[in-house]
C-alpha cells in the first residue's frame, strides 16, 4: 500500500476551496428562492385553494412512491451483490508490521467520564503495532470531569488528549477538525467514546486499502449494537441498522451512488481528507456531509466487513433528540450542496443526483410528511369529511394506497429478512409492531425541520451509558 495519497483523478479540482458549509444554511440566491417560491404558492392558494392543496398532495404521494422504489432497489442490489471488502483473520494478520501504514484514531467525547474506562480498554484491544498507532482523545475545553479521568487513563493507554479550545462551534466534527491538527496516520477513523470495534478492523481497513483502487478512499464498516434486546426501542434501532449497513448501504455502493457515511467507523486515506477540507463543523451530520463531498470531488466509498459495536438508544426522548439531529442534518446537507444545482450535477450525474436527493433528502422529509397523511386518514375514516375526499381523486387515492401497501410491506419484509439473514430471532416479535417506530420518526423528524430554522448547528449530546453490561455479540468479520 502506497504511503502517499493517491494522484488526484480527473476532476478532482472540480470542488474548489472554500468548500460549502452549513454555517449559513441558505445562500442569498437559495433564500430568494425560497422567498419567491412561499409567495407563489400562497398567491396561488388564495386564488384557488382545491387546486394547491390536490397538487401538494399529487406531488407528496409522487415523492413517496419514488423513495420507496428507491429503498427496495437499493435493499434488492445490497442483498444480491454483498458489496463489501472481505479480508479474514489470516489475512489481516499476515500482513507484515512494517508493511502496515500509520493509523490515526480520533475518539471525541464530551461529558461521559463514565465510558471512557470501556472505550479505552476496547482501543487497547485493536490488533495493531502500537509504534503506529496514533490514539487522540478529544475533549471539550470546560468538560472538566472527562478530562481529569481521561488524563490519569490516557497517558498509561498511549493515548493524546487533545484539548479542543473556545471559540468554534461545539460539535464533534469541529472537535476532529482539531484532533487533525498534527496527526501522524496515513489513515484516519473516527471512534465514539461507546464503541467497540472488533480488534482486527484497523488491520482488515489497512490491508483492504492495499487492494482497492486507488481511487477508493474511504472504506465504511458496520454500525450494530451490543444492548440489542434490552427493550422495544432497541430491537427496533438493531433491525434499522442491520438493513442499513448490511443492504442500503451497499446497495448505494453498487448502483456507484454517493453514501452517507456513518458517525463512526469509517477509514479514510489522510491525503484526501486534507483535499476536502477535513469536516464542516457546523453540520451536524459531518459523516453524511464527507461522503458527499468525497463522492463530488472524484473518490469513492466501499464497505468493509467488519463491525463495531455500540450502545443502541433506548429512552425514547434521548432516542428523538439523536434521531431528529441526524434527520436535521440529511436535510441541511442536502441544501448545503444545493448552493450551485449545475455544477453538482455536473459532478455526480442525474443518476447520482436522483440517489442523493431521495436517499438524503428524501429520508427526513417523508418522515415529516407521514403525521399530514394520517391526519388526513383520521379524519376522512372518523368524520368521512368531503373536503378530505376532494383532496384525493382516483388517482391519486391509488397511488396512496399503493404507498402504504408497498411502503409498509417493504419494510417489514426488509427488516424480517435481515434479522433472519443474522439469525437475531428475538427481534422478530417486535417488528410485528414495527409502525409505531414510525411514530418516532416522523416525531423526530418533524423536530428537525423546527429546528432547521431555528438553530441548524445545535448538537443535541445523546446521553450514553444507559444500558445494562454489554451483551456479548458477534462482530466477527
Amino acid at each position: 500500500m502506497s504511503r502517499h495519497a493517491p494522484r488526484p483523478l480527473p476532476g478532482f479540482d472540480r470542488v474548489a476551496p472554500p468548500r460549502p458549509t452549513a454555517q449559513q444554511l441558505l445562500t442569498h440566491g437559495q433564500t430568494i428562492v425560497l422567498v419567491l417560491g412561499v409567495a407563489g404558492v400562497a398567491t396561488a392558494a388564495v386564488v384557488s385553494p382545491l387546486t394547491v392543496a390536490r397538487t401538494g398532495v399529487a406531488v407528496s404521494v409522487a415523492l413517496y412512491l419514488l423513495v420507496l422504489g428507491h429503498r427496495t432497489l437499493l435493499f434488492v442490489r445490497g442483498a444480491r451483490t454483498g458489496t463489501s471488502w472481505q479480508v479474514s483473520d489470516d489475512e489481516a494478520r499476515d500482513m507484515p508490521d512494517d508493511a502496515l501504514p500509520s493509523y490515526t484514531v480520533l475518539v471525541p467525547a464530551y461529558g461521559e467520564p463514565e465510558v471512557l474506562p470501556a472505550v479505552i480498554a476496547s482501543l487497547q484491544a485493536l490488533e495493531y503495532p502500537r509504534a503506529k498507532l496514533d490514539l487522540r482523545l478529544l475533549l471539550e475545553h470546560d468538560d472538566l470531569d472527562t478530562r481529569a479521568v481521561a488524563e490519569r487513563l490516557a497517558p498509561a493507554a498511549g493515548m493524546t488528549v487533545v484539548v479542543v479550545p473556545p471559540g468554534g462551534p461545539r460539535t464533534k466534527p469541529n472537535a476532529c477538525n482539531v484532533g487533525l491538527v498534527g496527526a501522524r496516520g496515513q489513515l484516519v477513523t473516527i471512534y465514539d467514546a461507546e464503541d467497540h470495534p472488533e480488534p482486527l478492523q484497523l488491520r482488515r481497513a489497512a490491508v483492504a486499502f492495499s487492494r482497492a483502487p486507488r481511487r477508493i478512499a474511504c472504506l465504511q464498516a458496520r454500525l450494530t449494537y451490543h444492548n440489542a434486546t434490552q427493550n422495544t426501542i432497541t430491537k427496533w434501532f438493531t433491525s434499522e441498522y442491520d438493513v442499513w449497513f448490511r443492504y442500503l448501504l451497499p446497495g448505494l455502493v453498487a448502483s456507484k451512488a454517493p453514501v452517507p457515511l456513518g458517525g463512526t467507523s469509517n477509514h479514510i486515506r489522510r491525503g484526501v481528507l486534507d483535499r476536502v477540507g477535513g469536516w464542516d463543523p457546523w453540520n451536524v451530520t459531518e459523516d453524511a456531509d464527507l461522503g458527499v463531498r468525497l463522492h463530488r470531488a472524484g473518490w469513492r466509498t466501499g464497505i468493509l466487513d467488519s463491525a463495531t459495536e455500540e450502545e443502541a438508544n433506548s429512552d425514547f426522548v434521548n432516542w428523538v433528540r439523536q434521531r431528529s439531529r441526524w434527520y436535521k442534518g440529511y436535510l441541511a446537507t442536502w441544501l448545503v450542496h444545493h448552493r450551485h444545482p449545475v455544477r453538482l450535477l455536473r459532478q455526480v450525474g442525474w443518476r447520482g443526483w436522483l440517489h442523493l436527493t431521495l436517499f438524503v433528502g428524501g429520508t427526513p422529509l417523508l418522515a415529516a410528511l407521514n403525521p399530514v397523511f394520517w391526519a388526513l386518514t383520521l379524519v376522512w375514516m372518523v368524520f368521512g369529511a368531503n373536503a378530505v375526499q376532494q383532496l384525493f381523486p382516483p388517482v391519486a387515492y391509488h397511488a396512496s394506497l399503493l404507498c402504504w401497501v408497498l411502503g409498509a410491506t417493504s419494510v417489514v419484509y426488509s427488516a424480517l429478512y435481515a434479522a433472519r439473514e443474522q439469525r437475531r430471532f428475538s427481534l422478530v416479535p417486535s417488528l410485528l409492531a414495527l409502525p409505531a417506530y414510525w411514530v418516532m420518526m416522523s416525531l423526530a423528524a418533524s423536530k428537525a425541520v423546527l429546528q432547521l430554522v431555528l438553530s441548524p448547528s445545535y448538537w443535541e449530546k445523546t446521553v450514553h451509558g444507559l444500558s445494562p453490561a454489554r451483551e456479548s455479540t458477534d462482530v466477527a468479520a
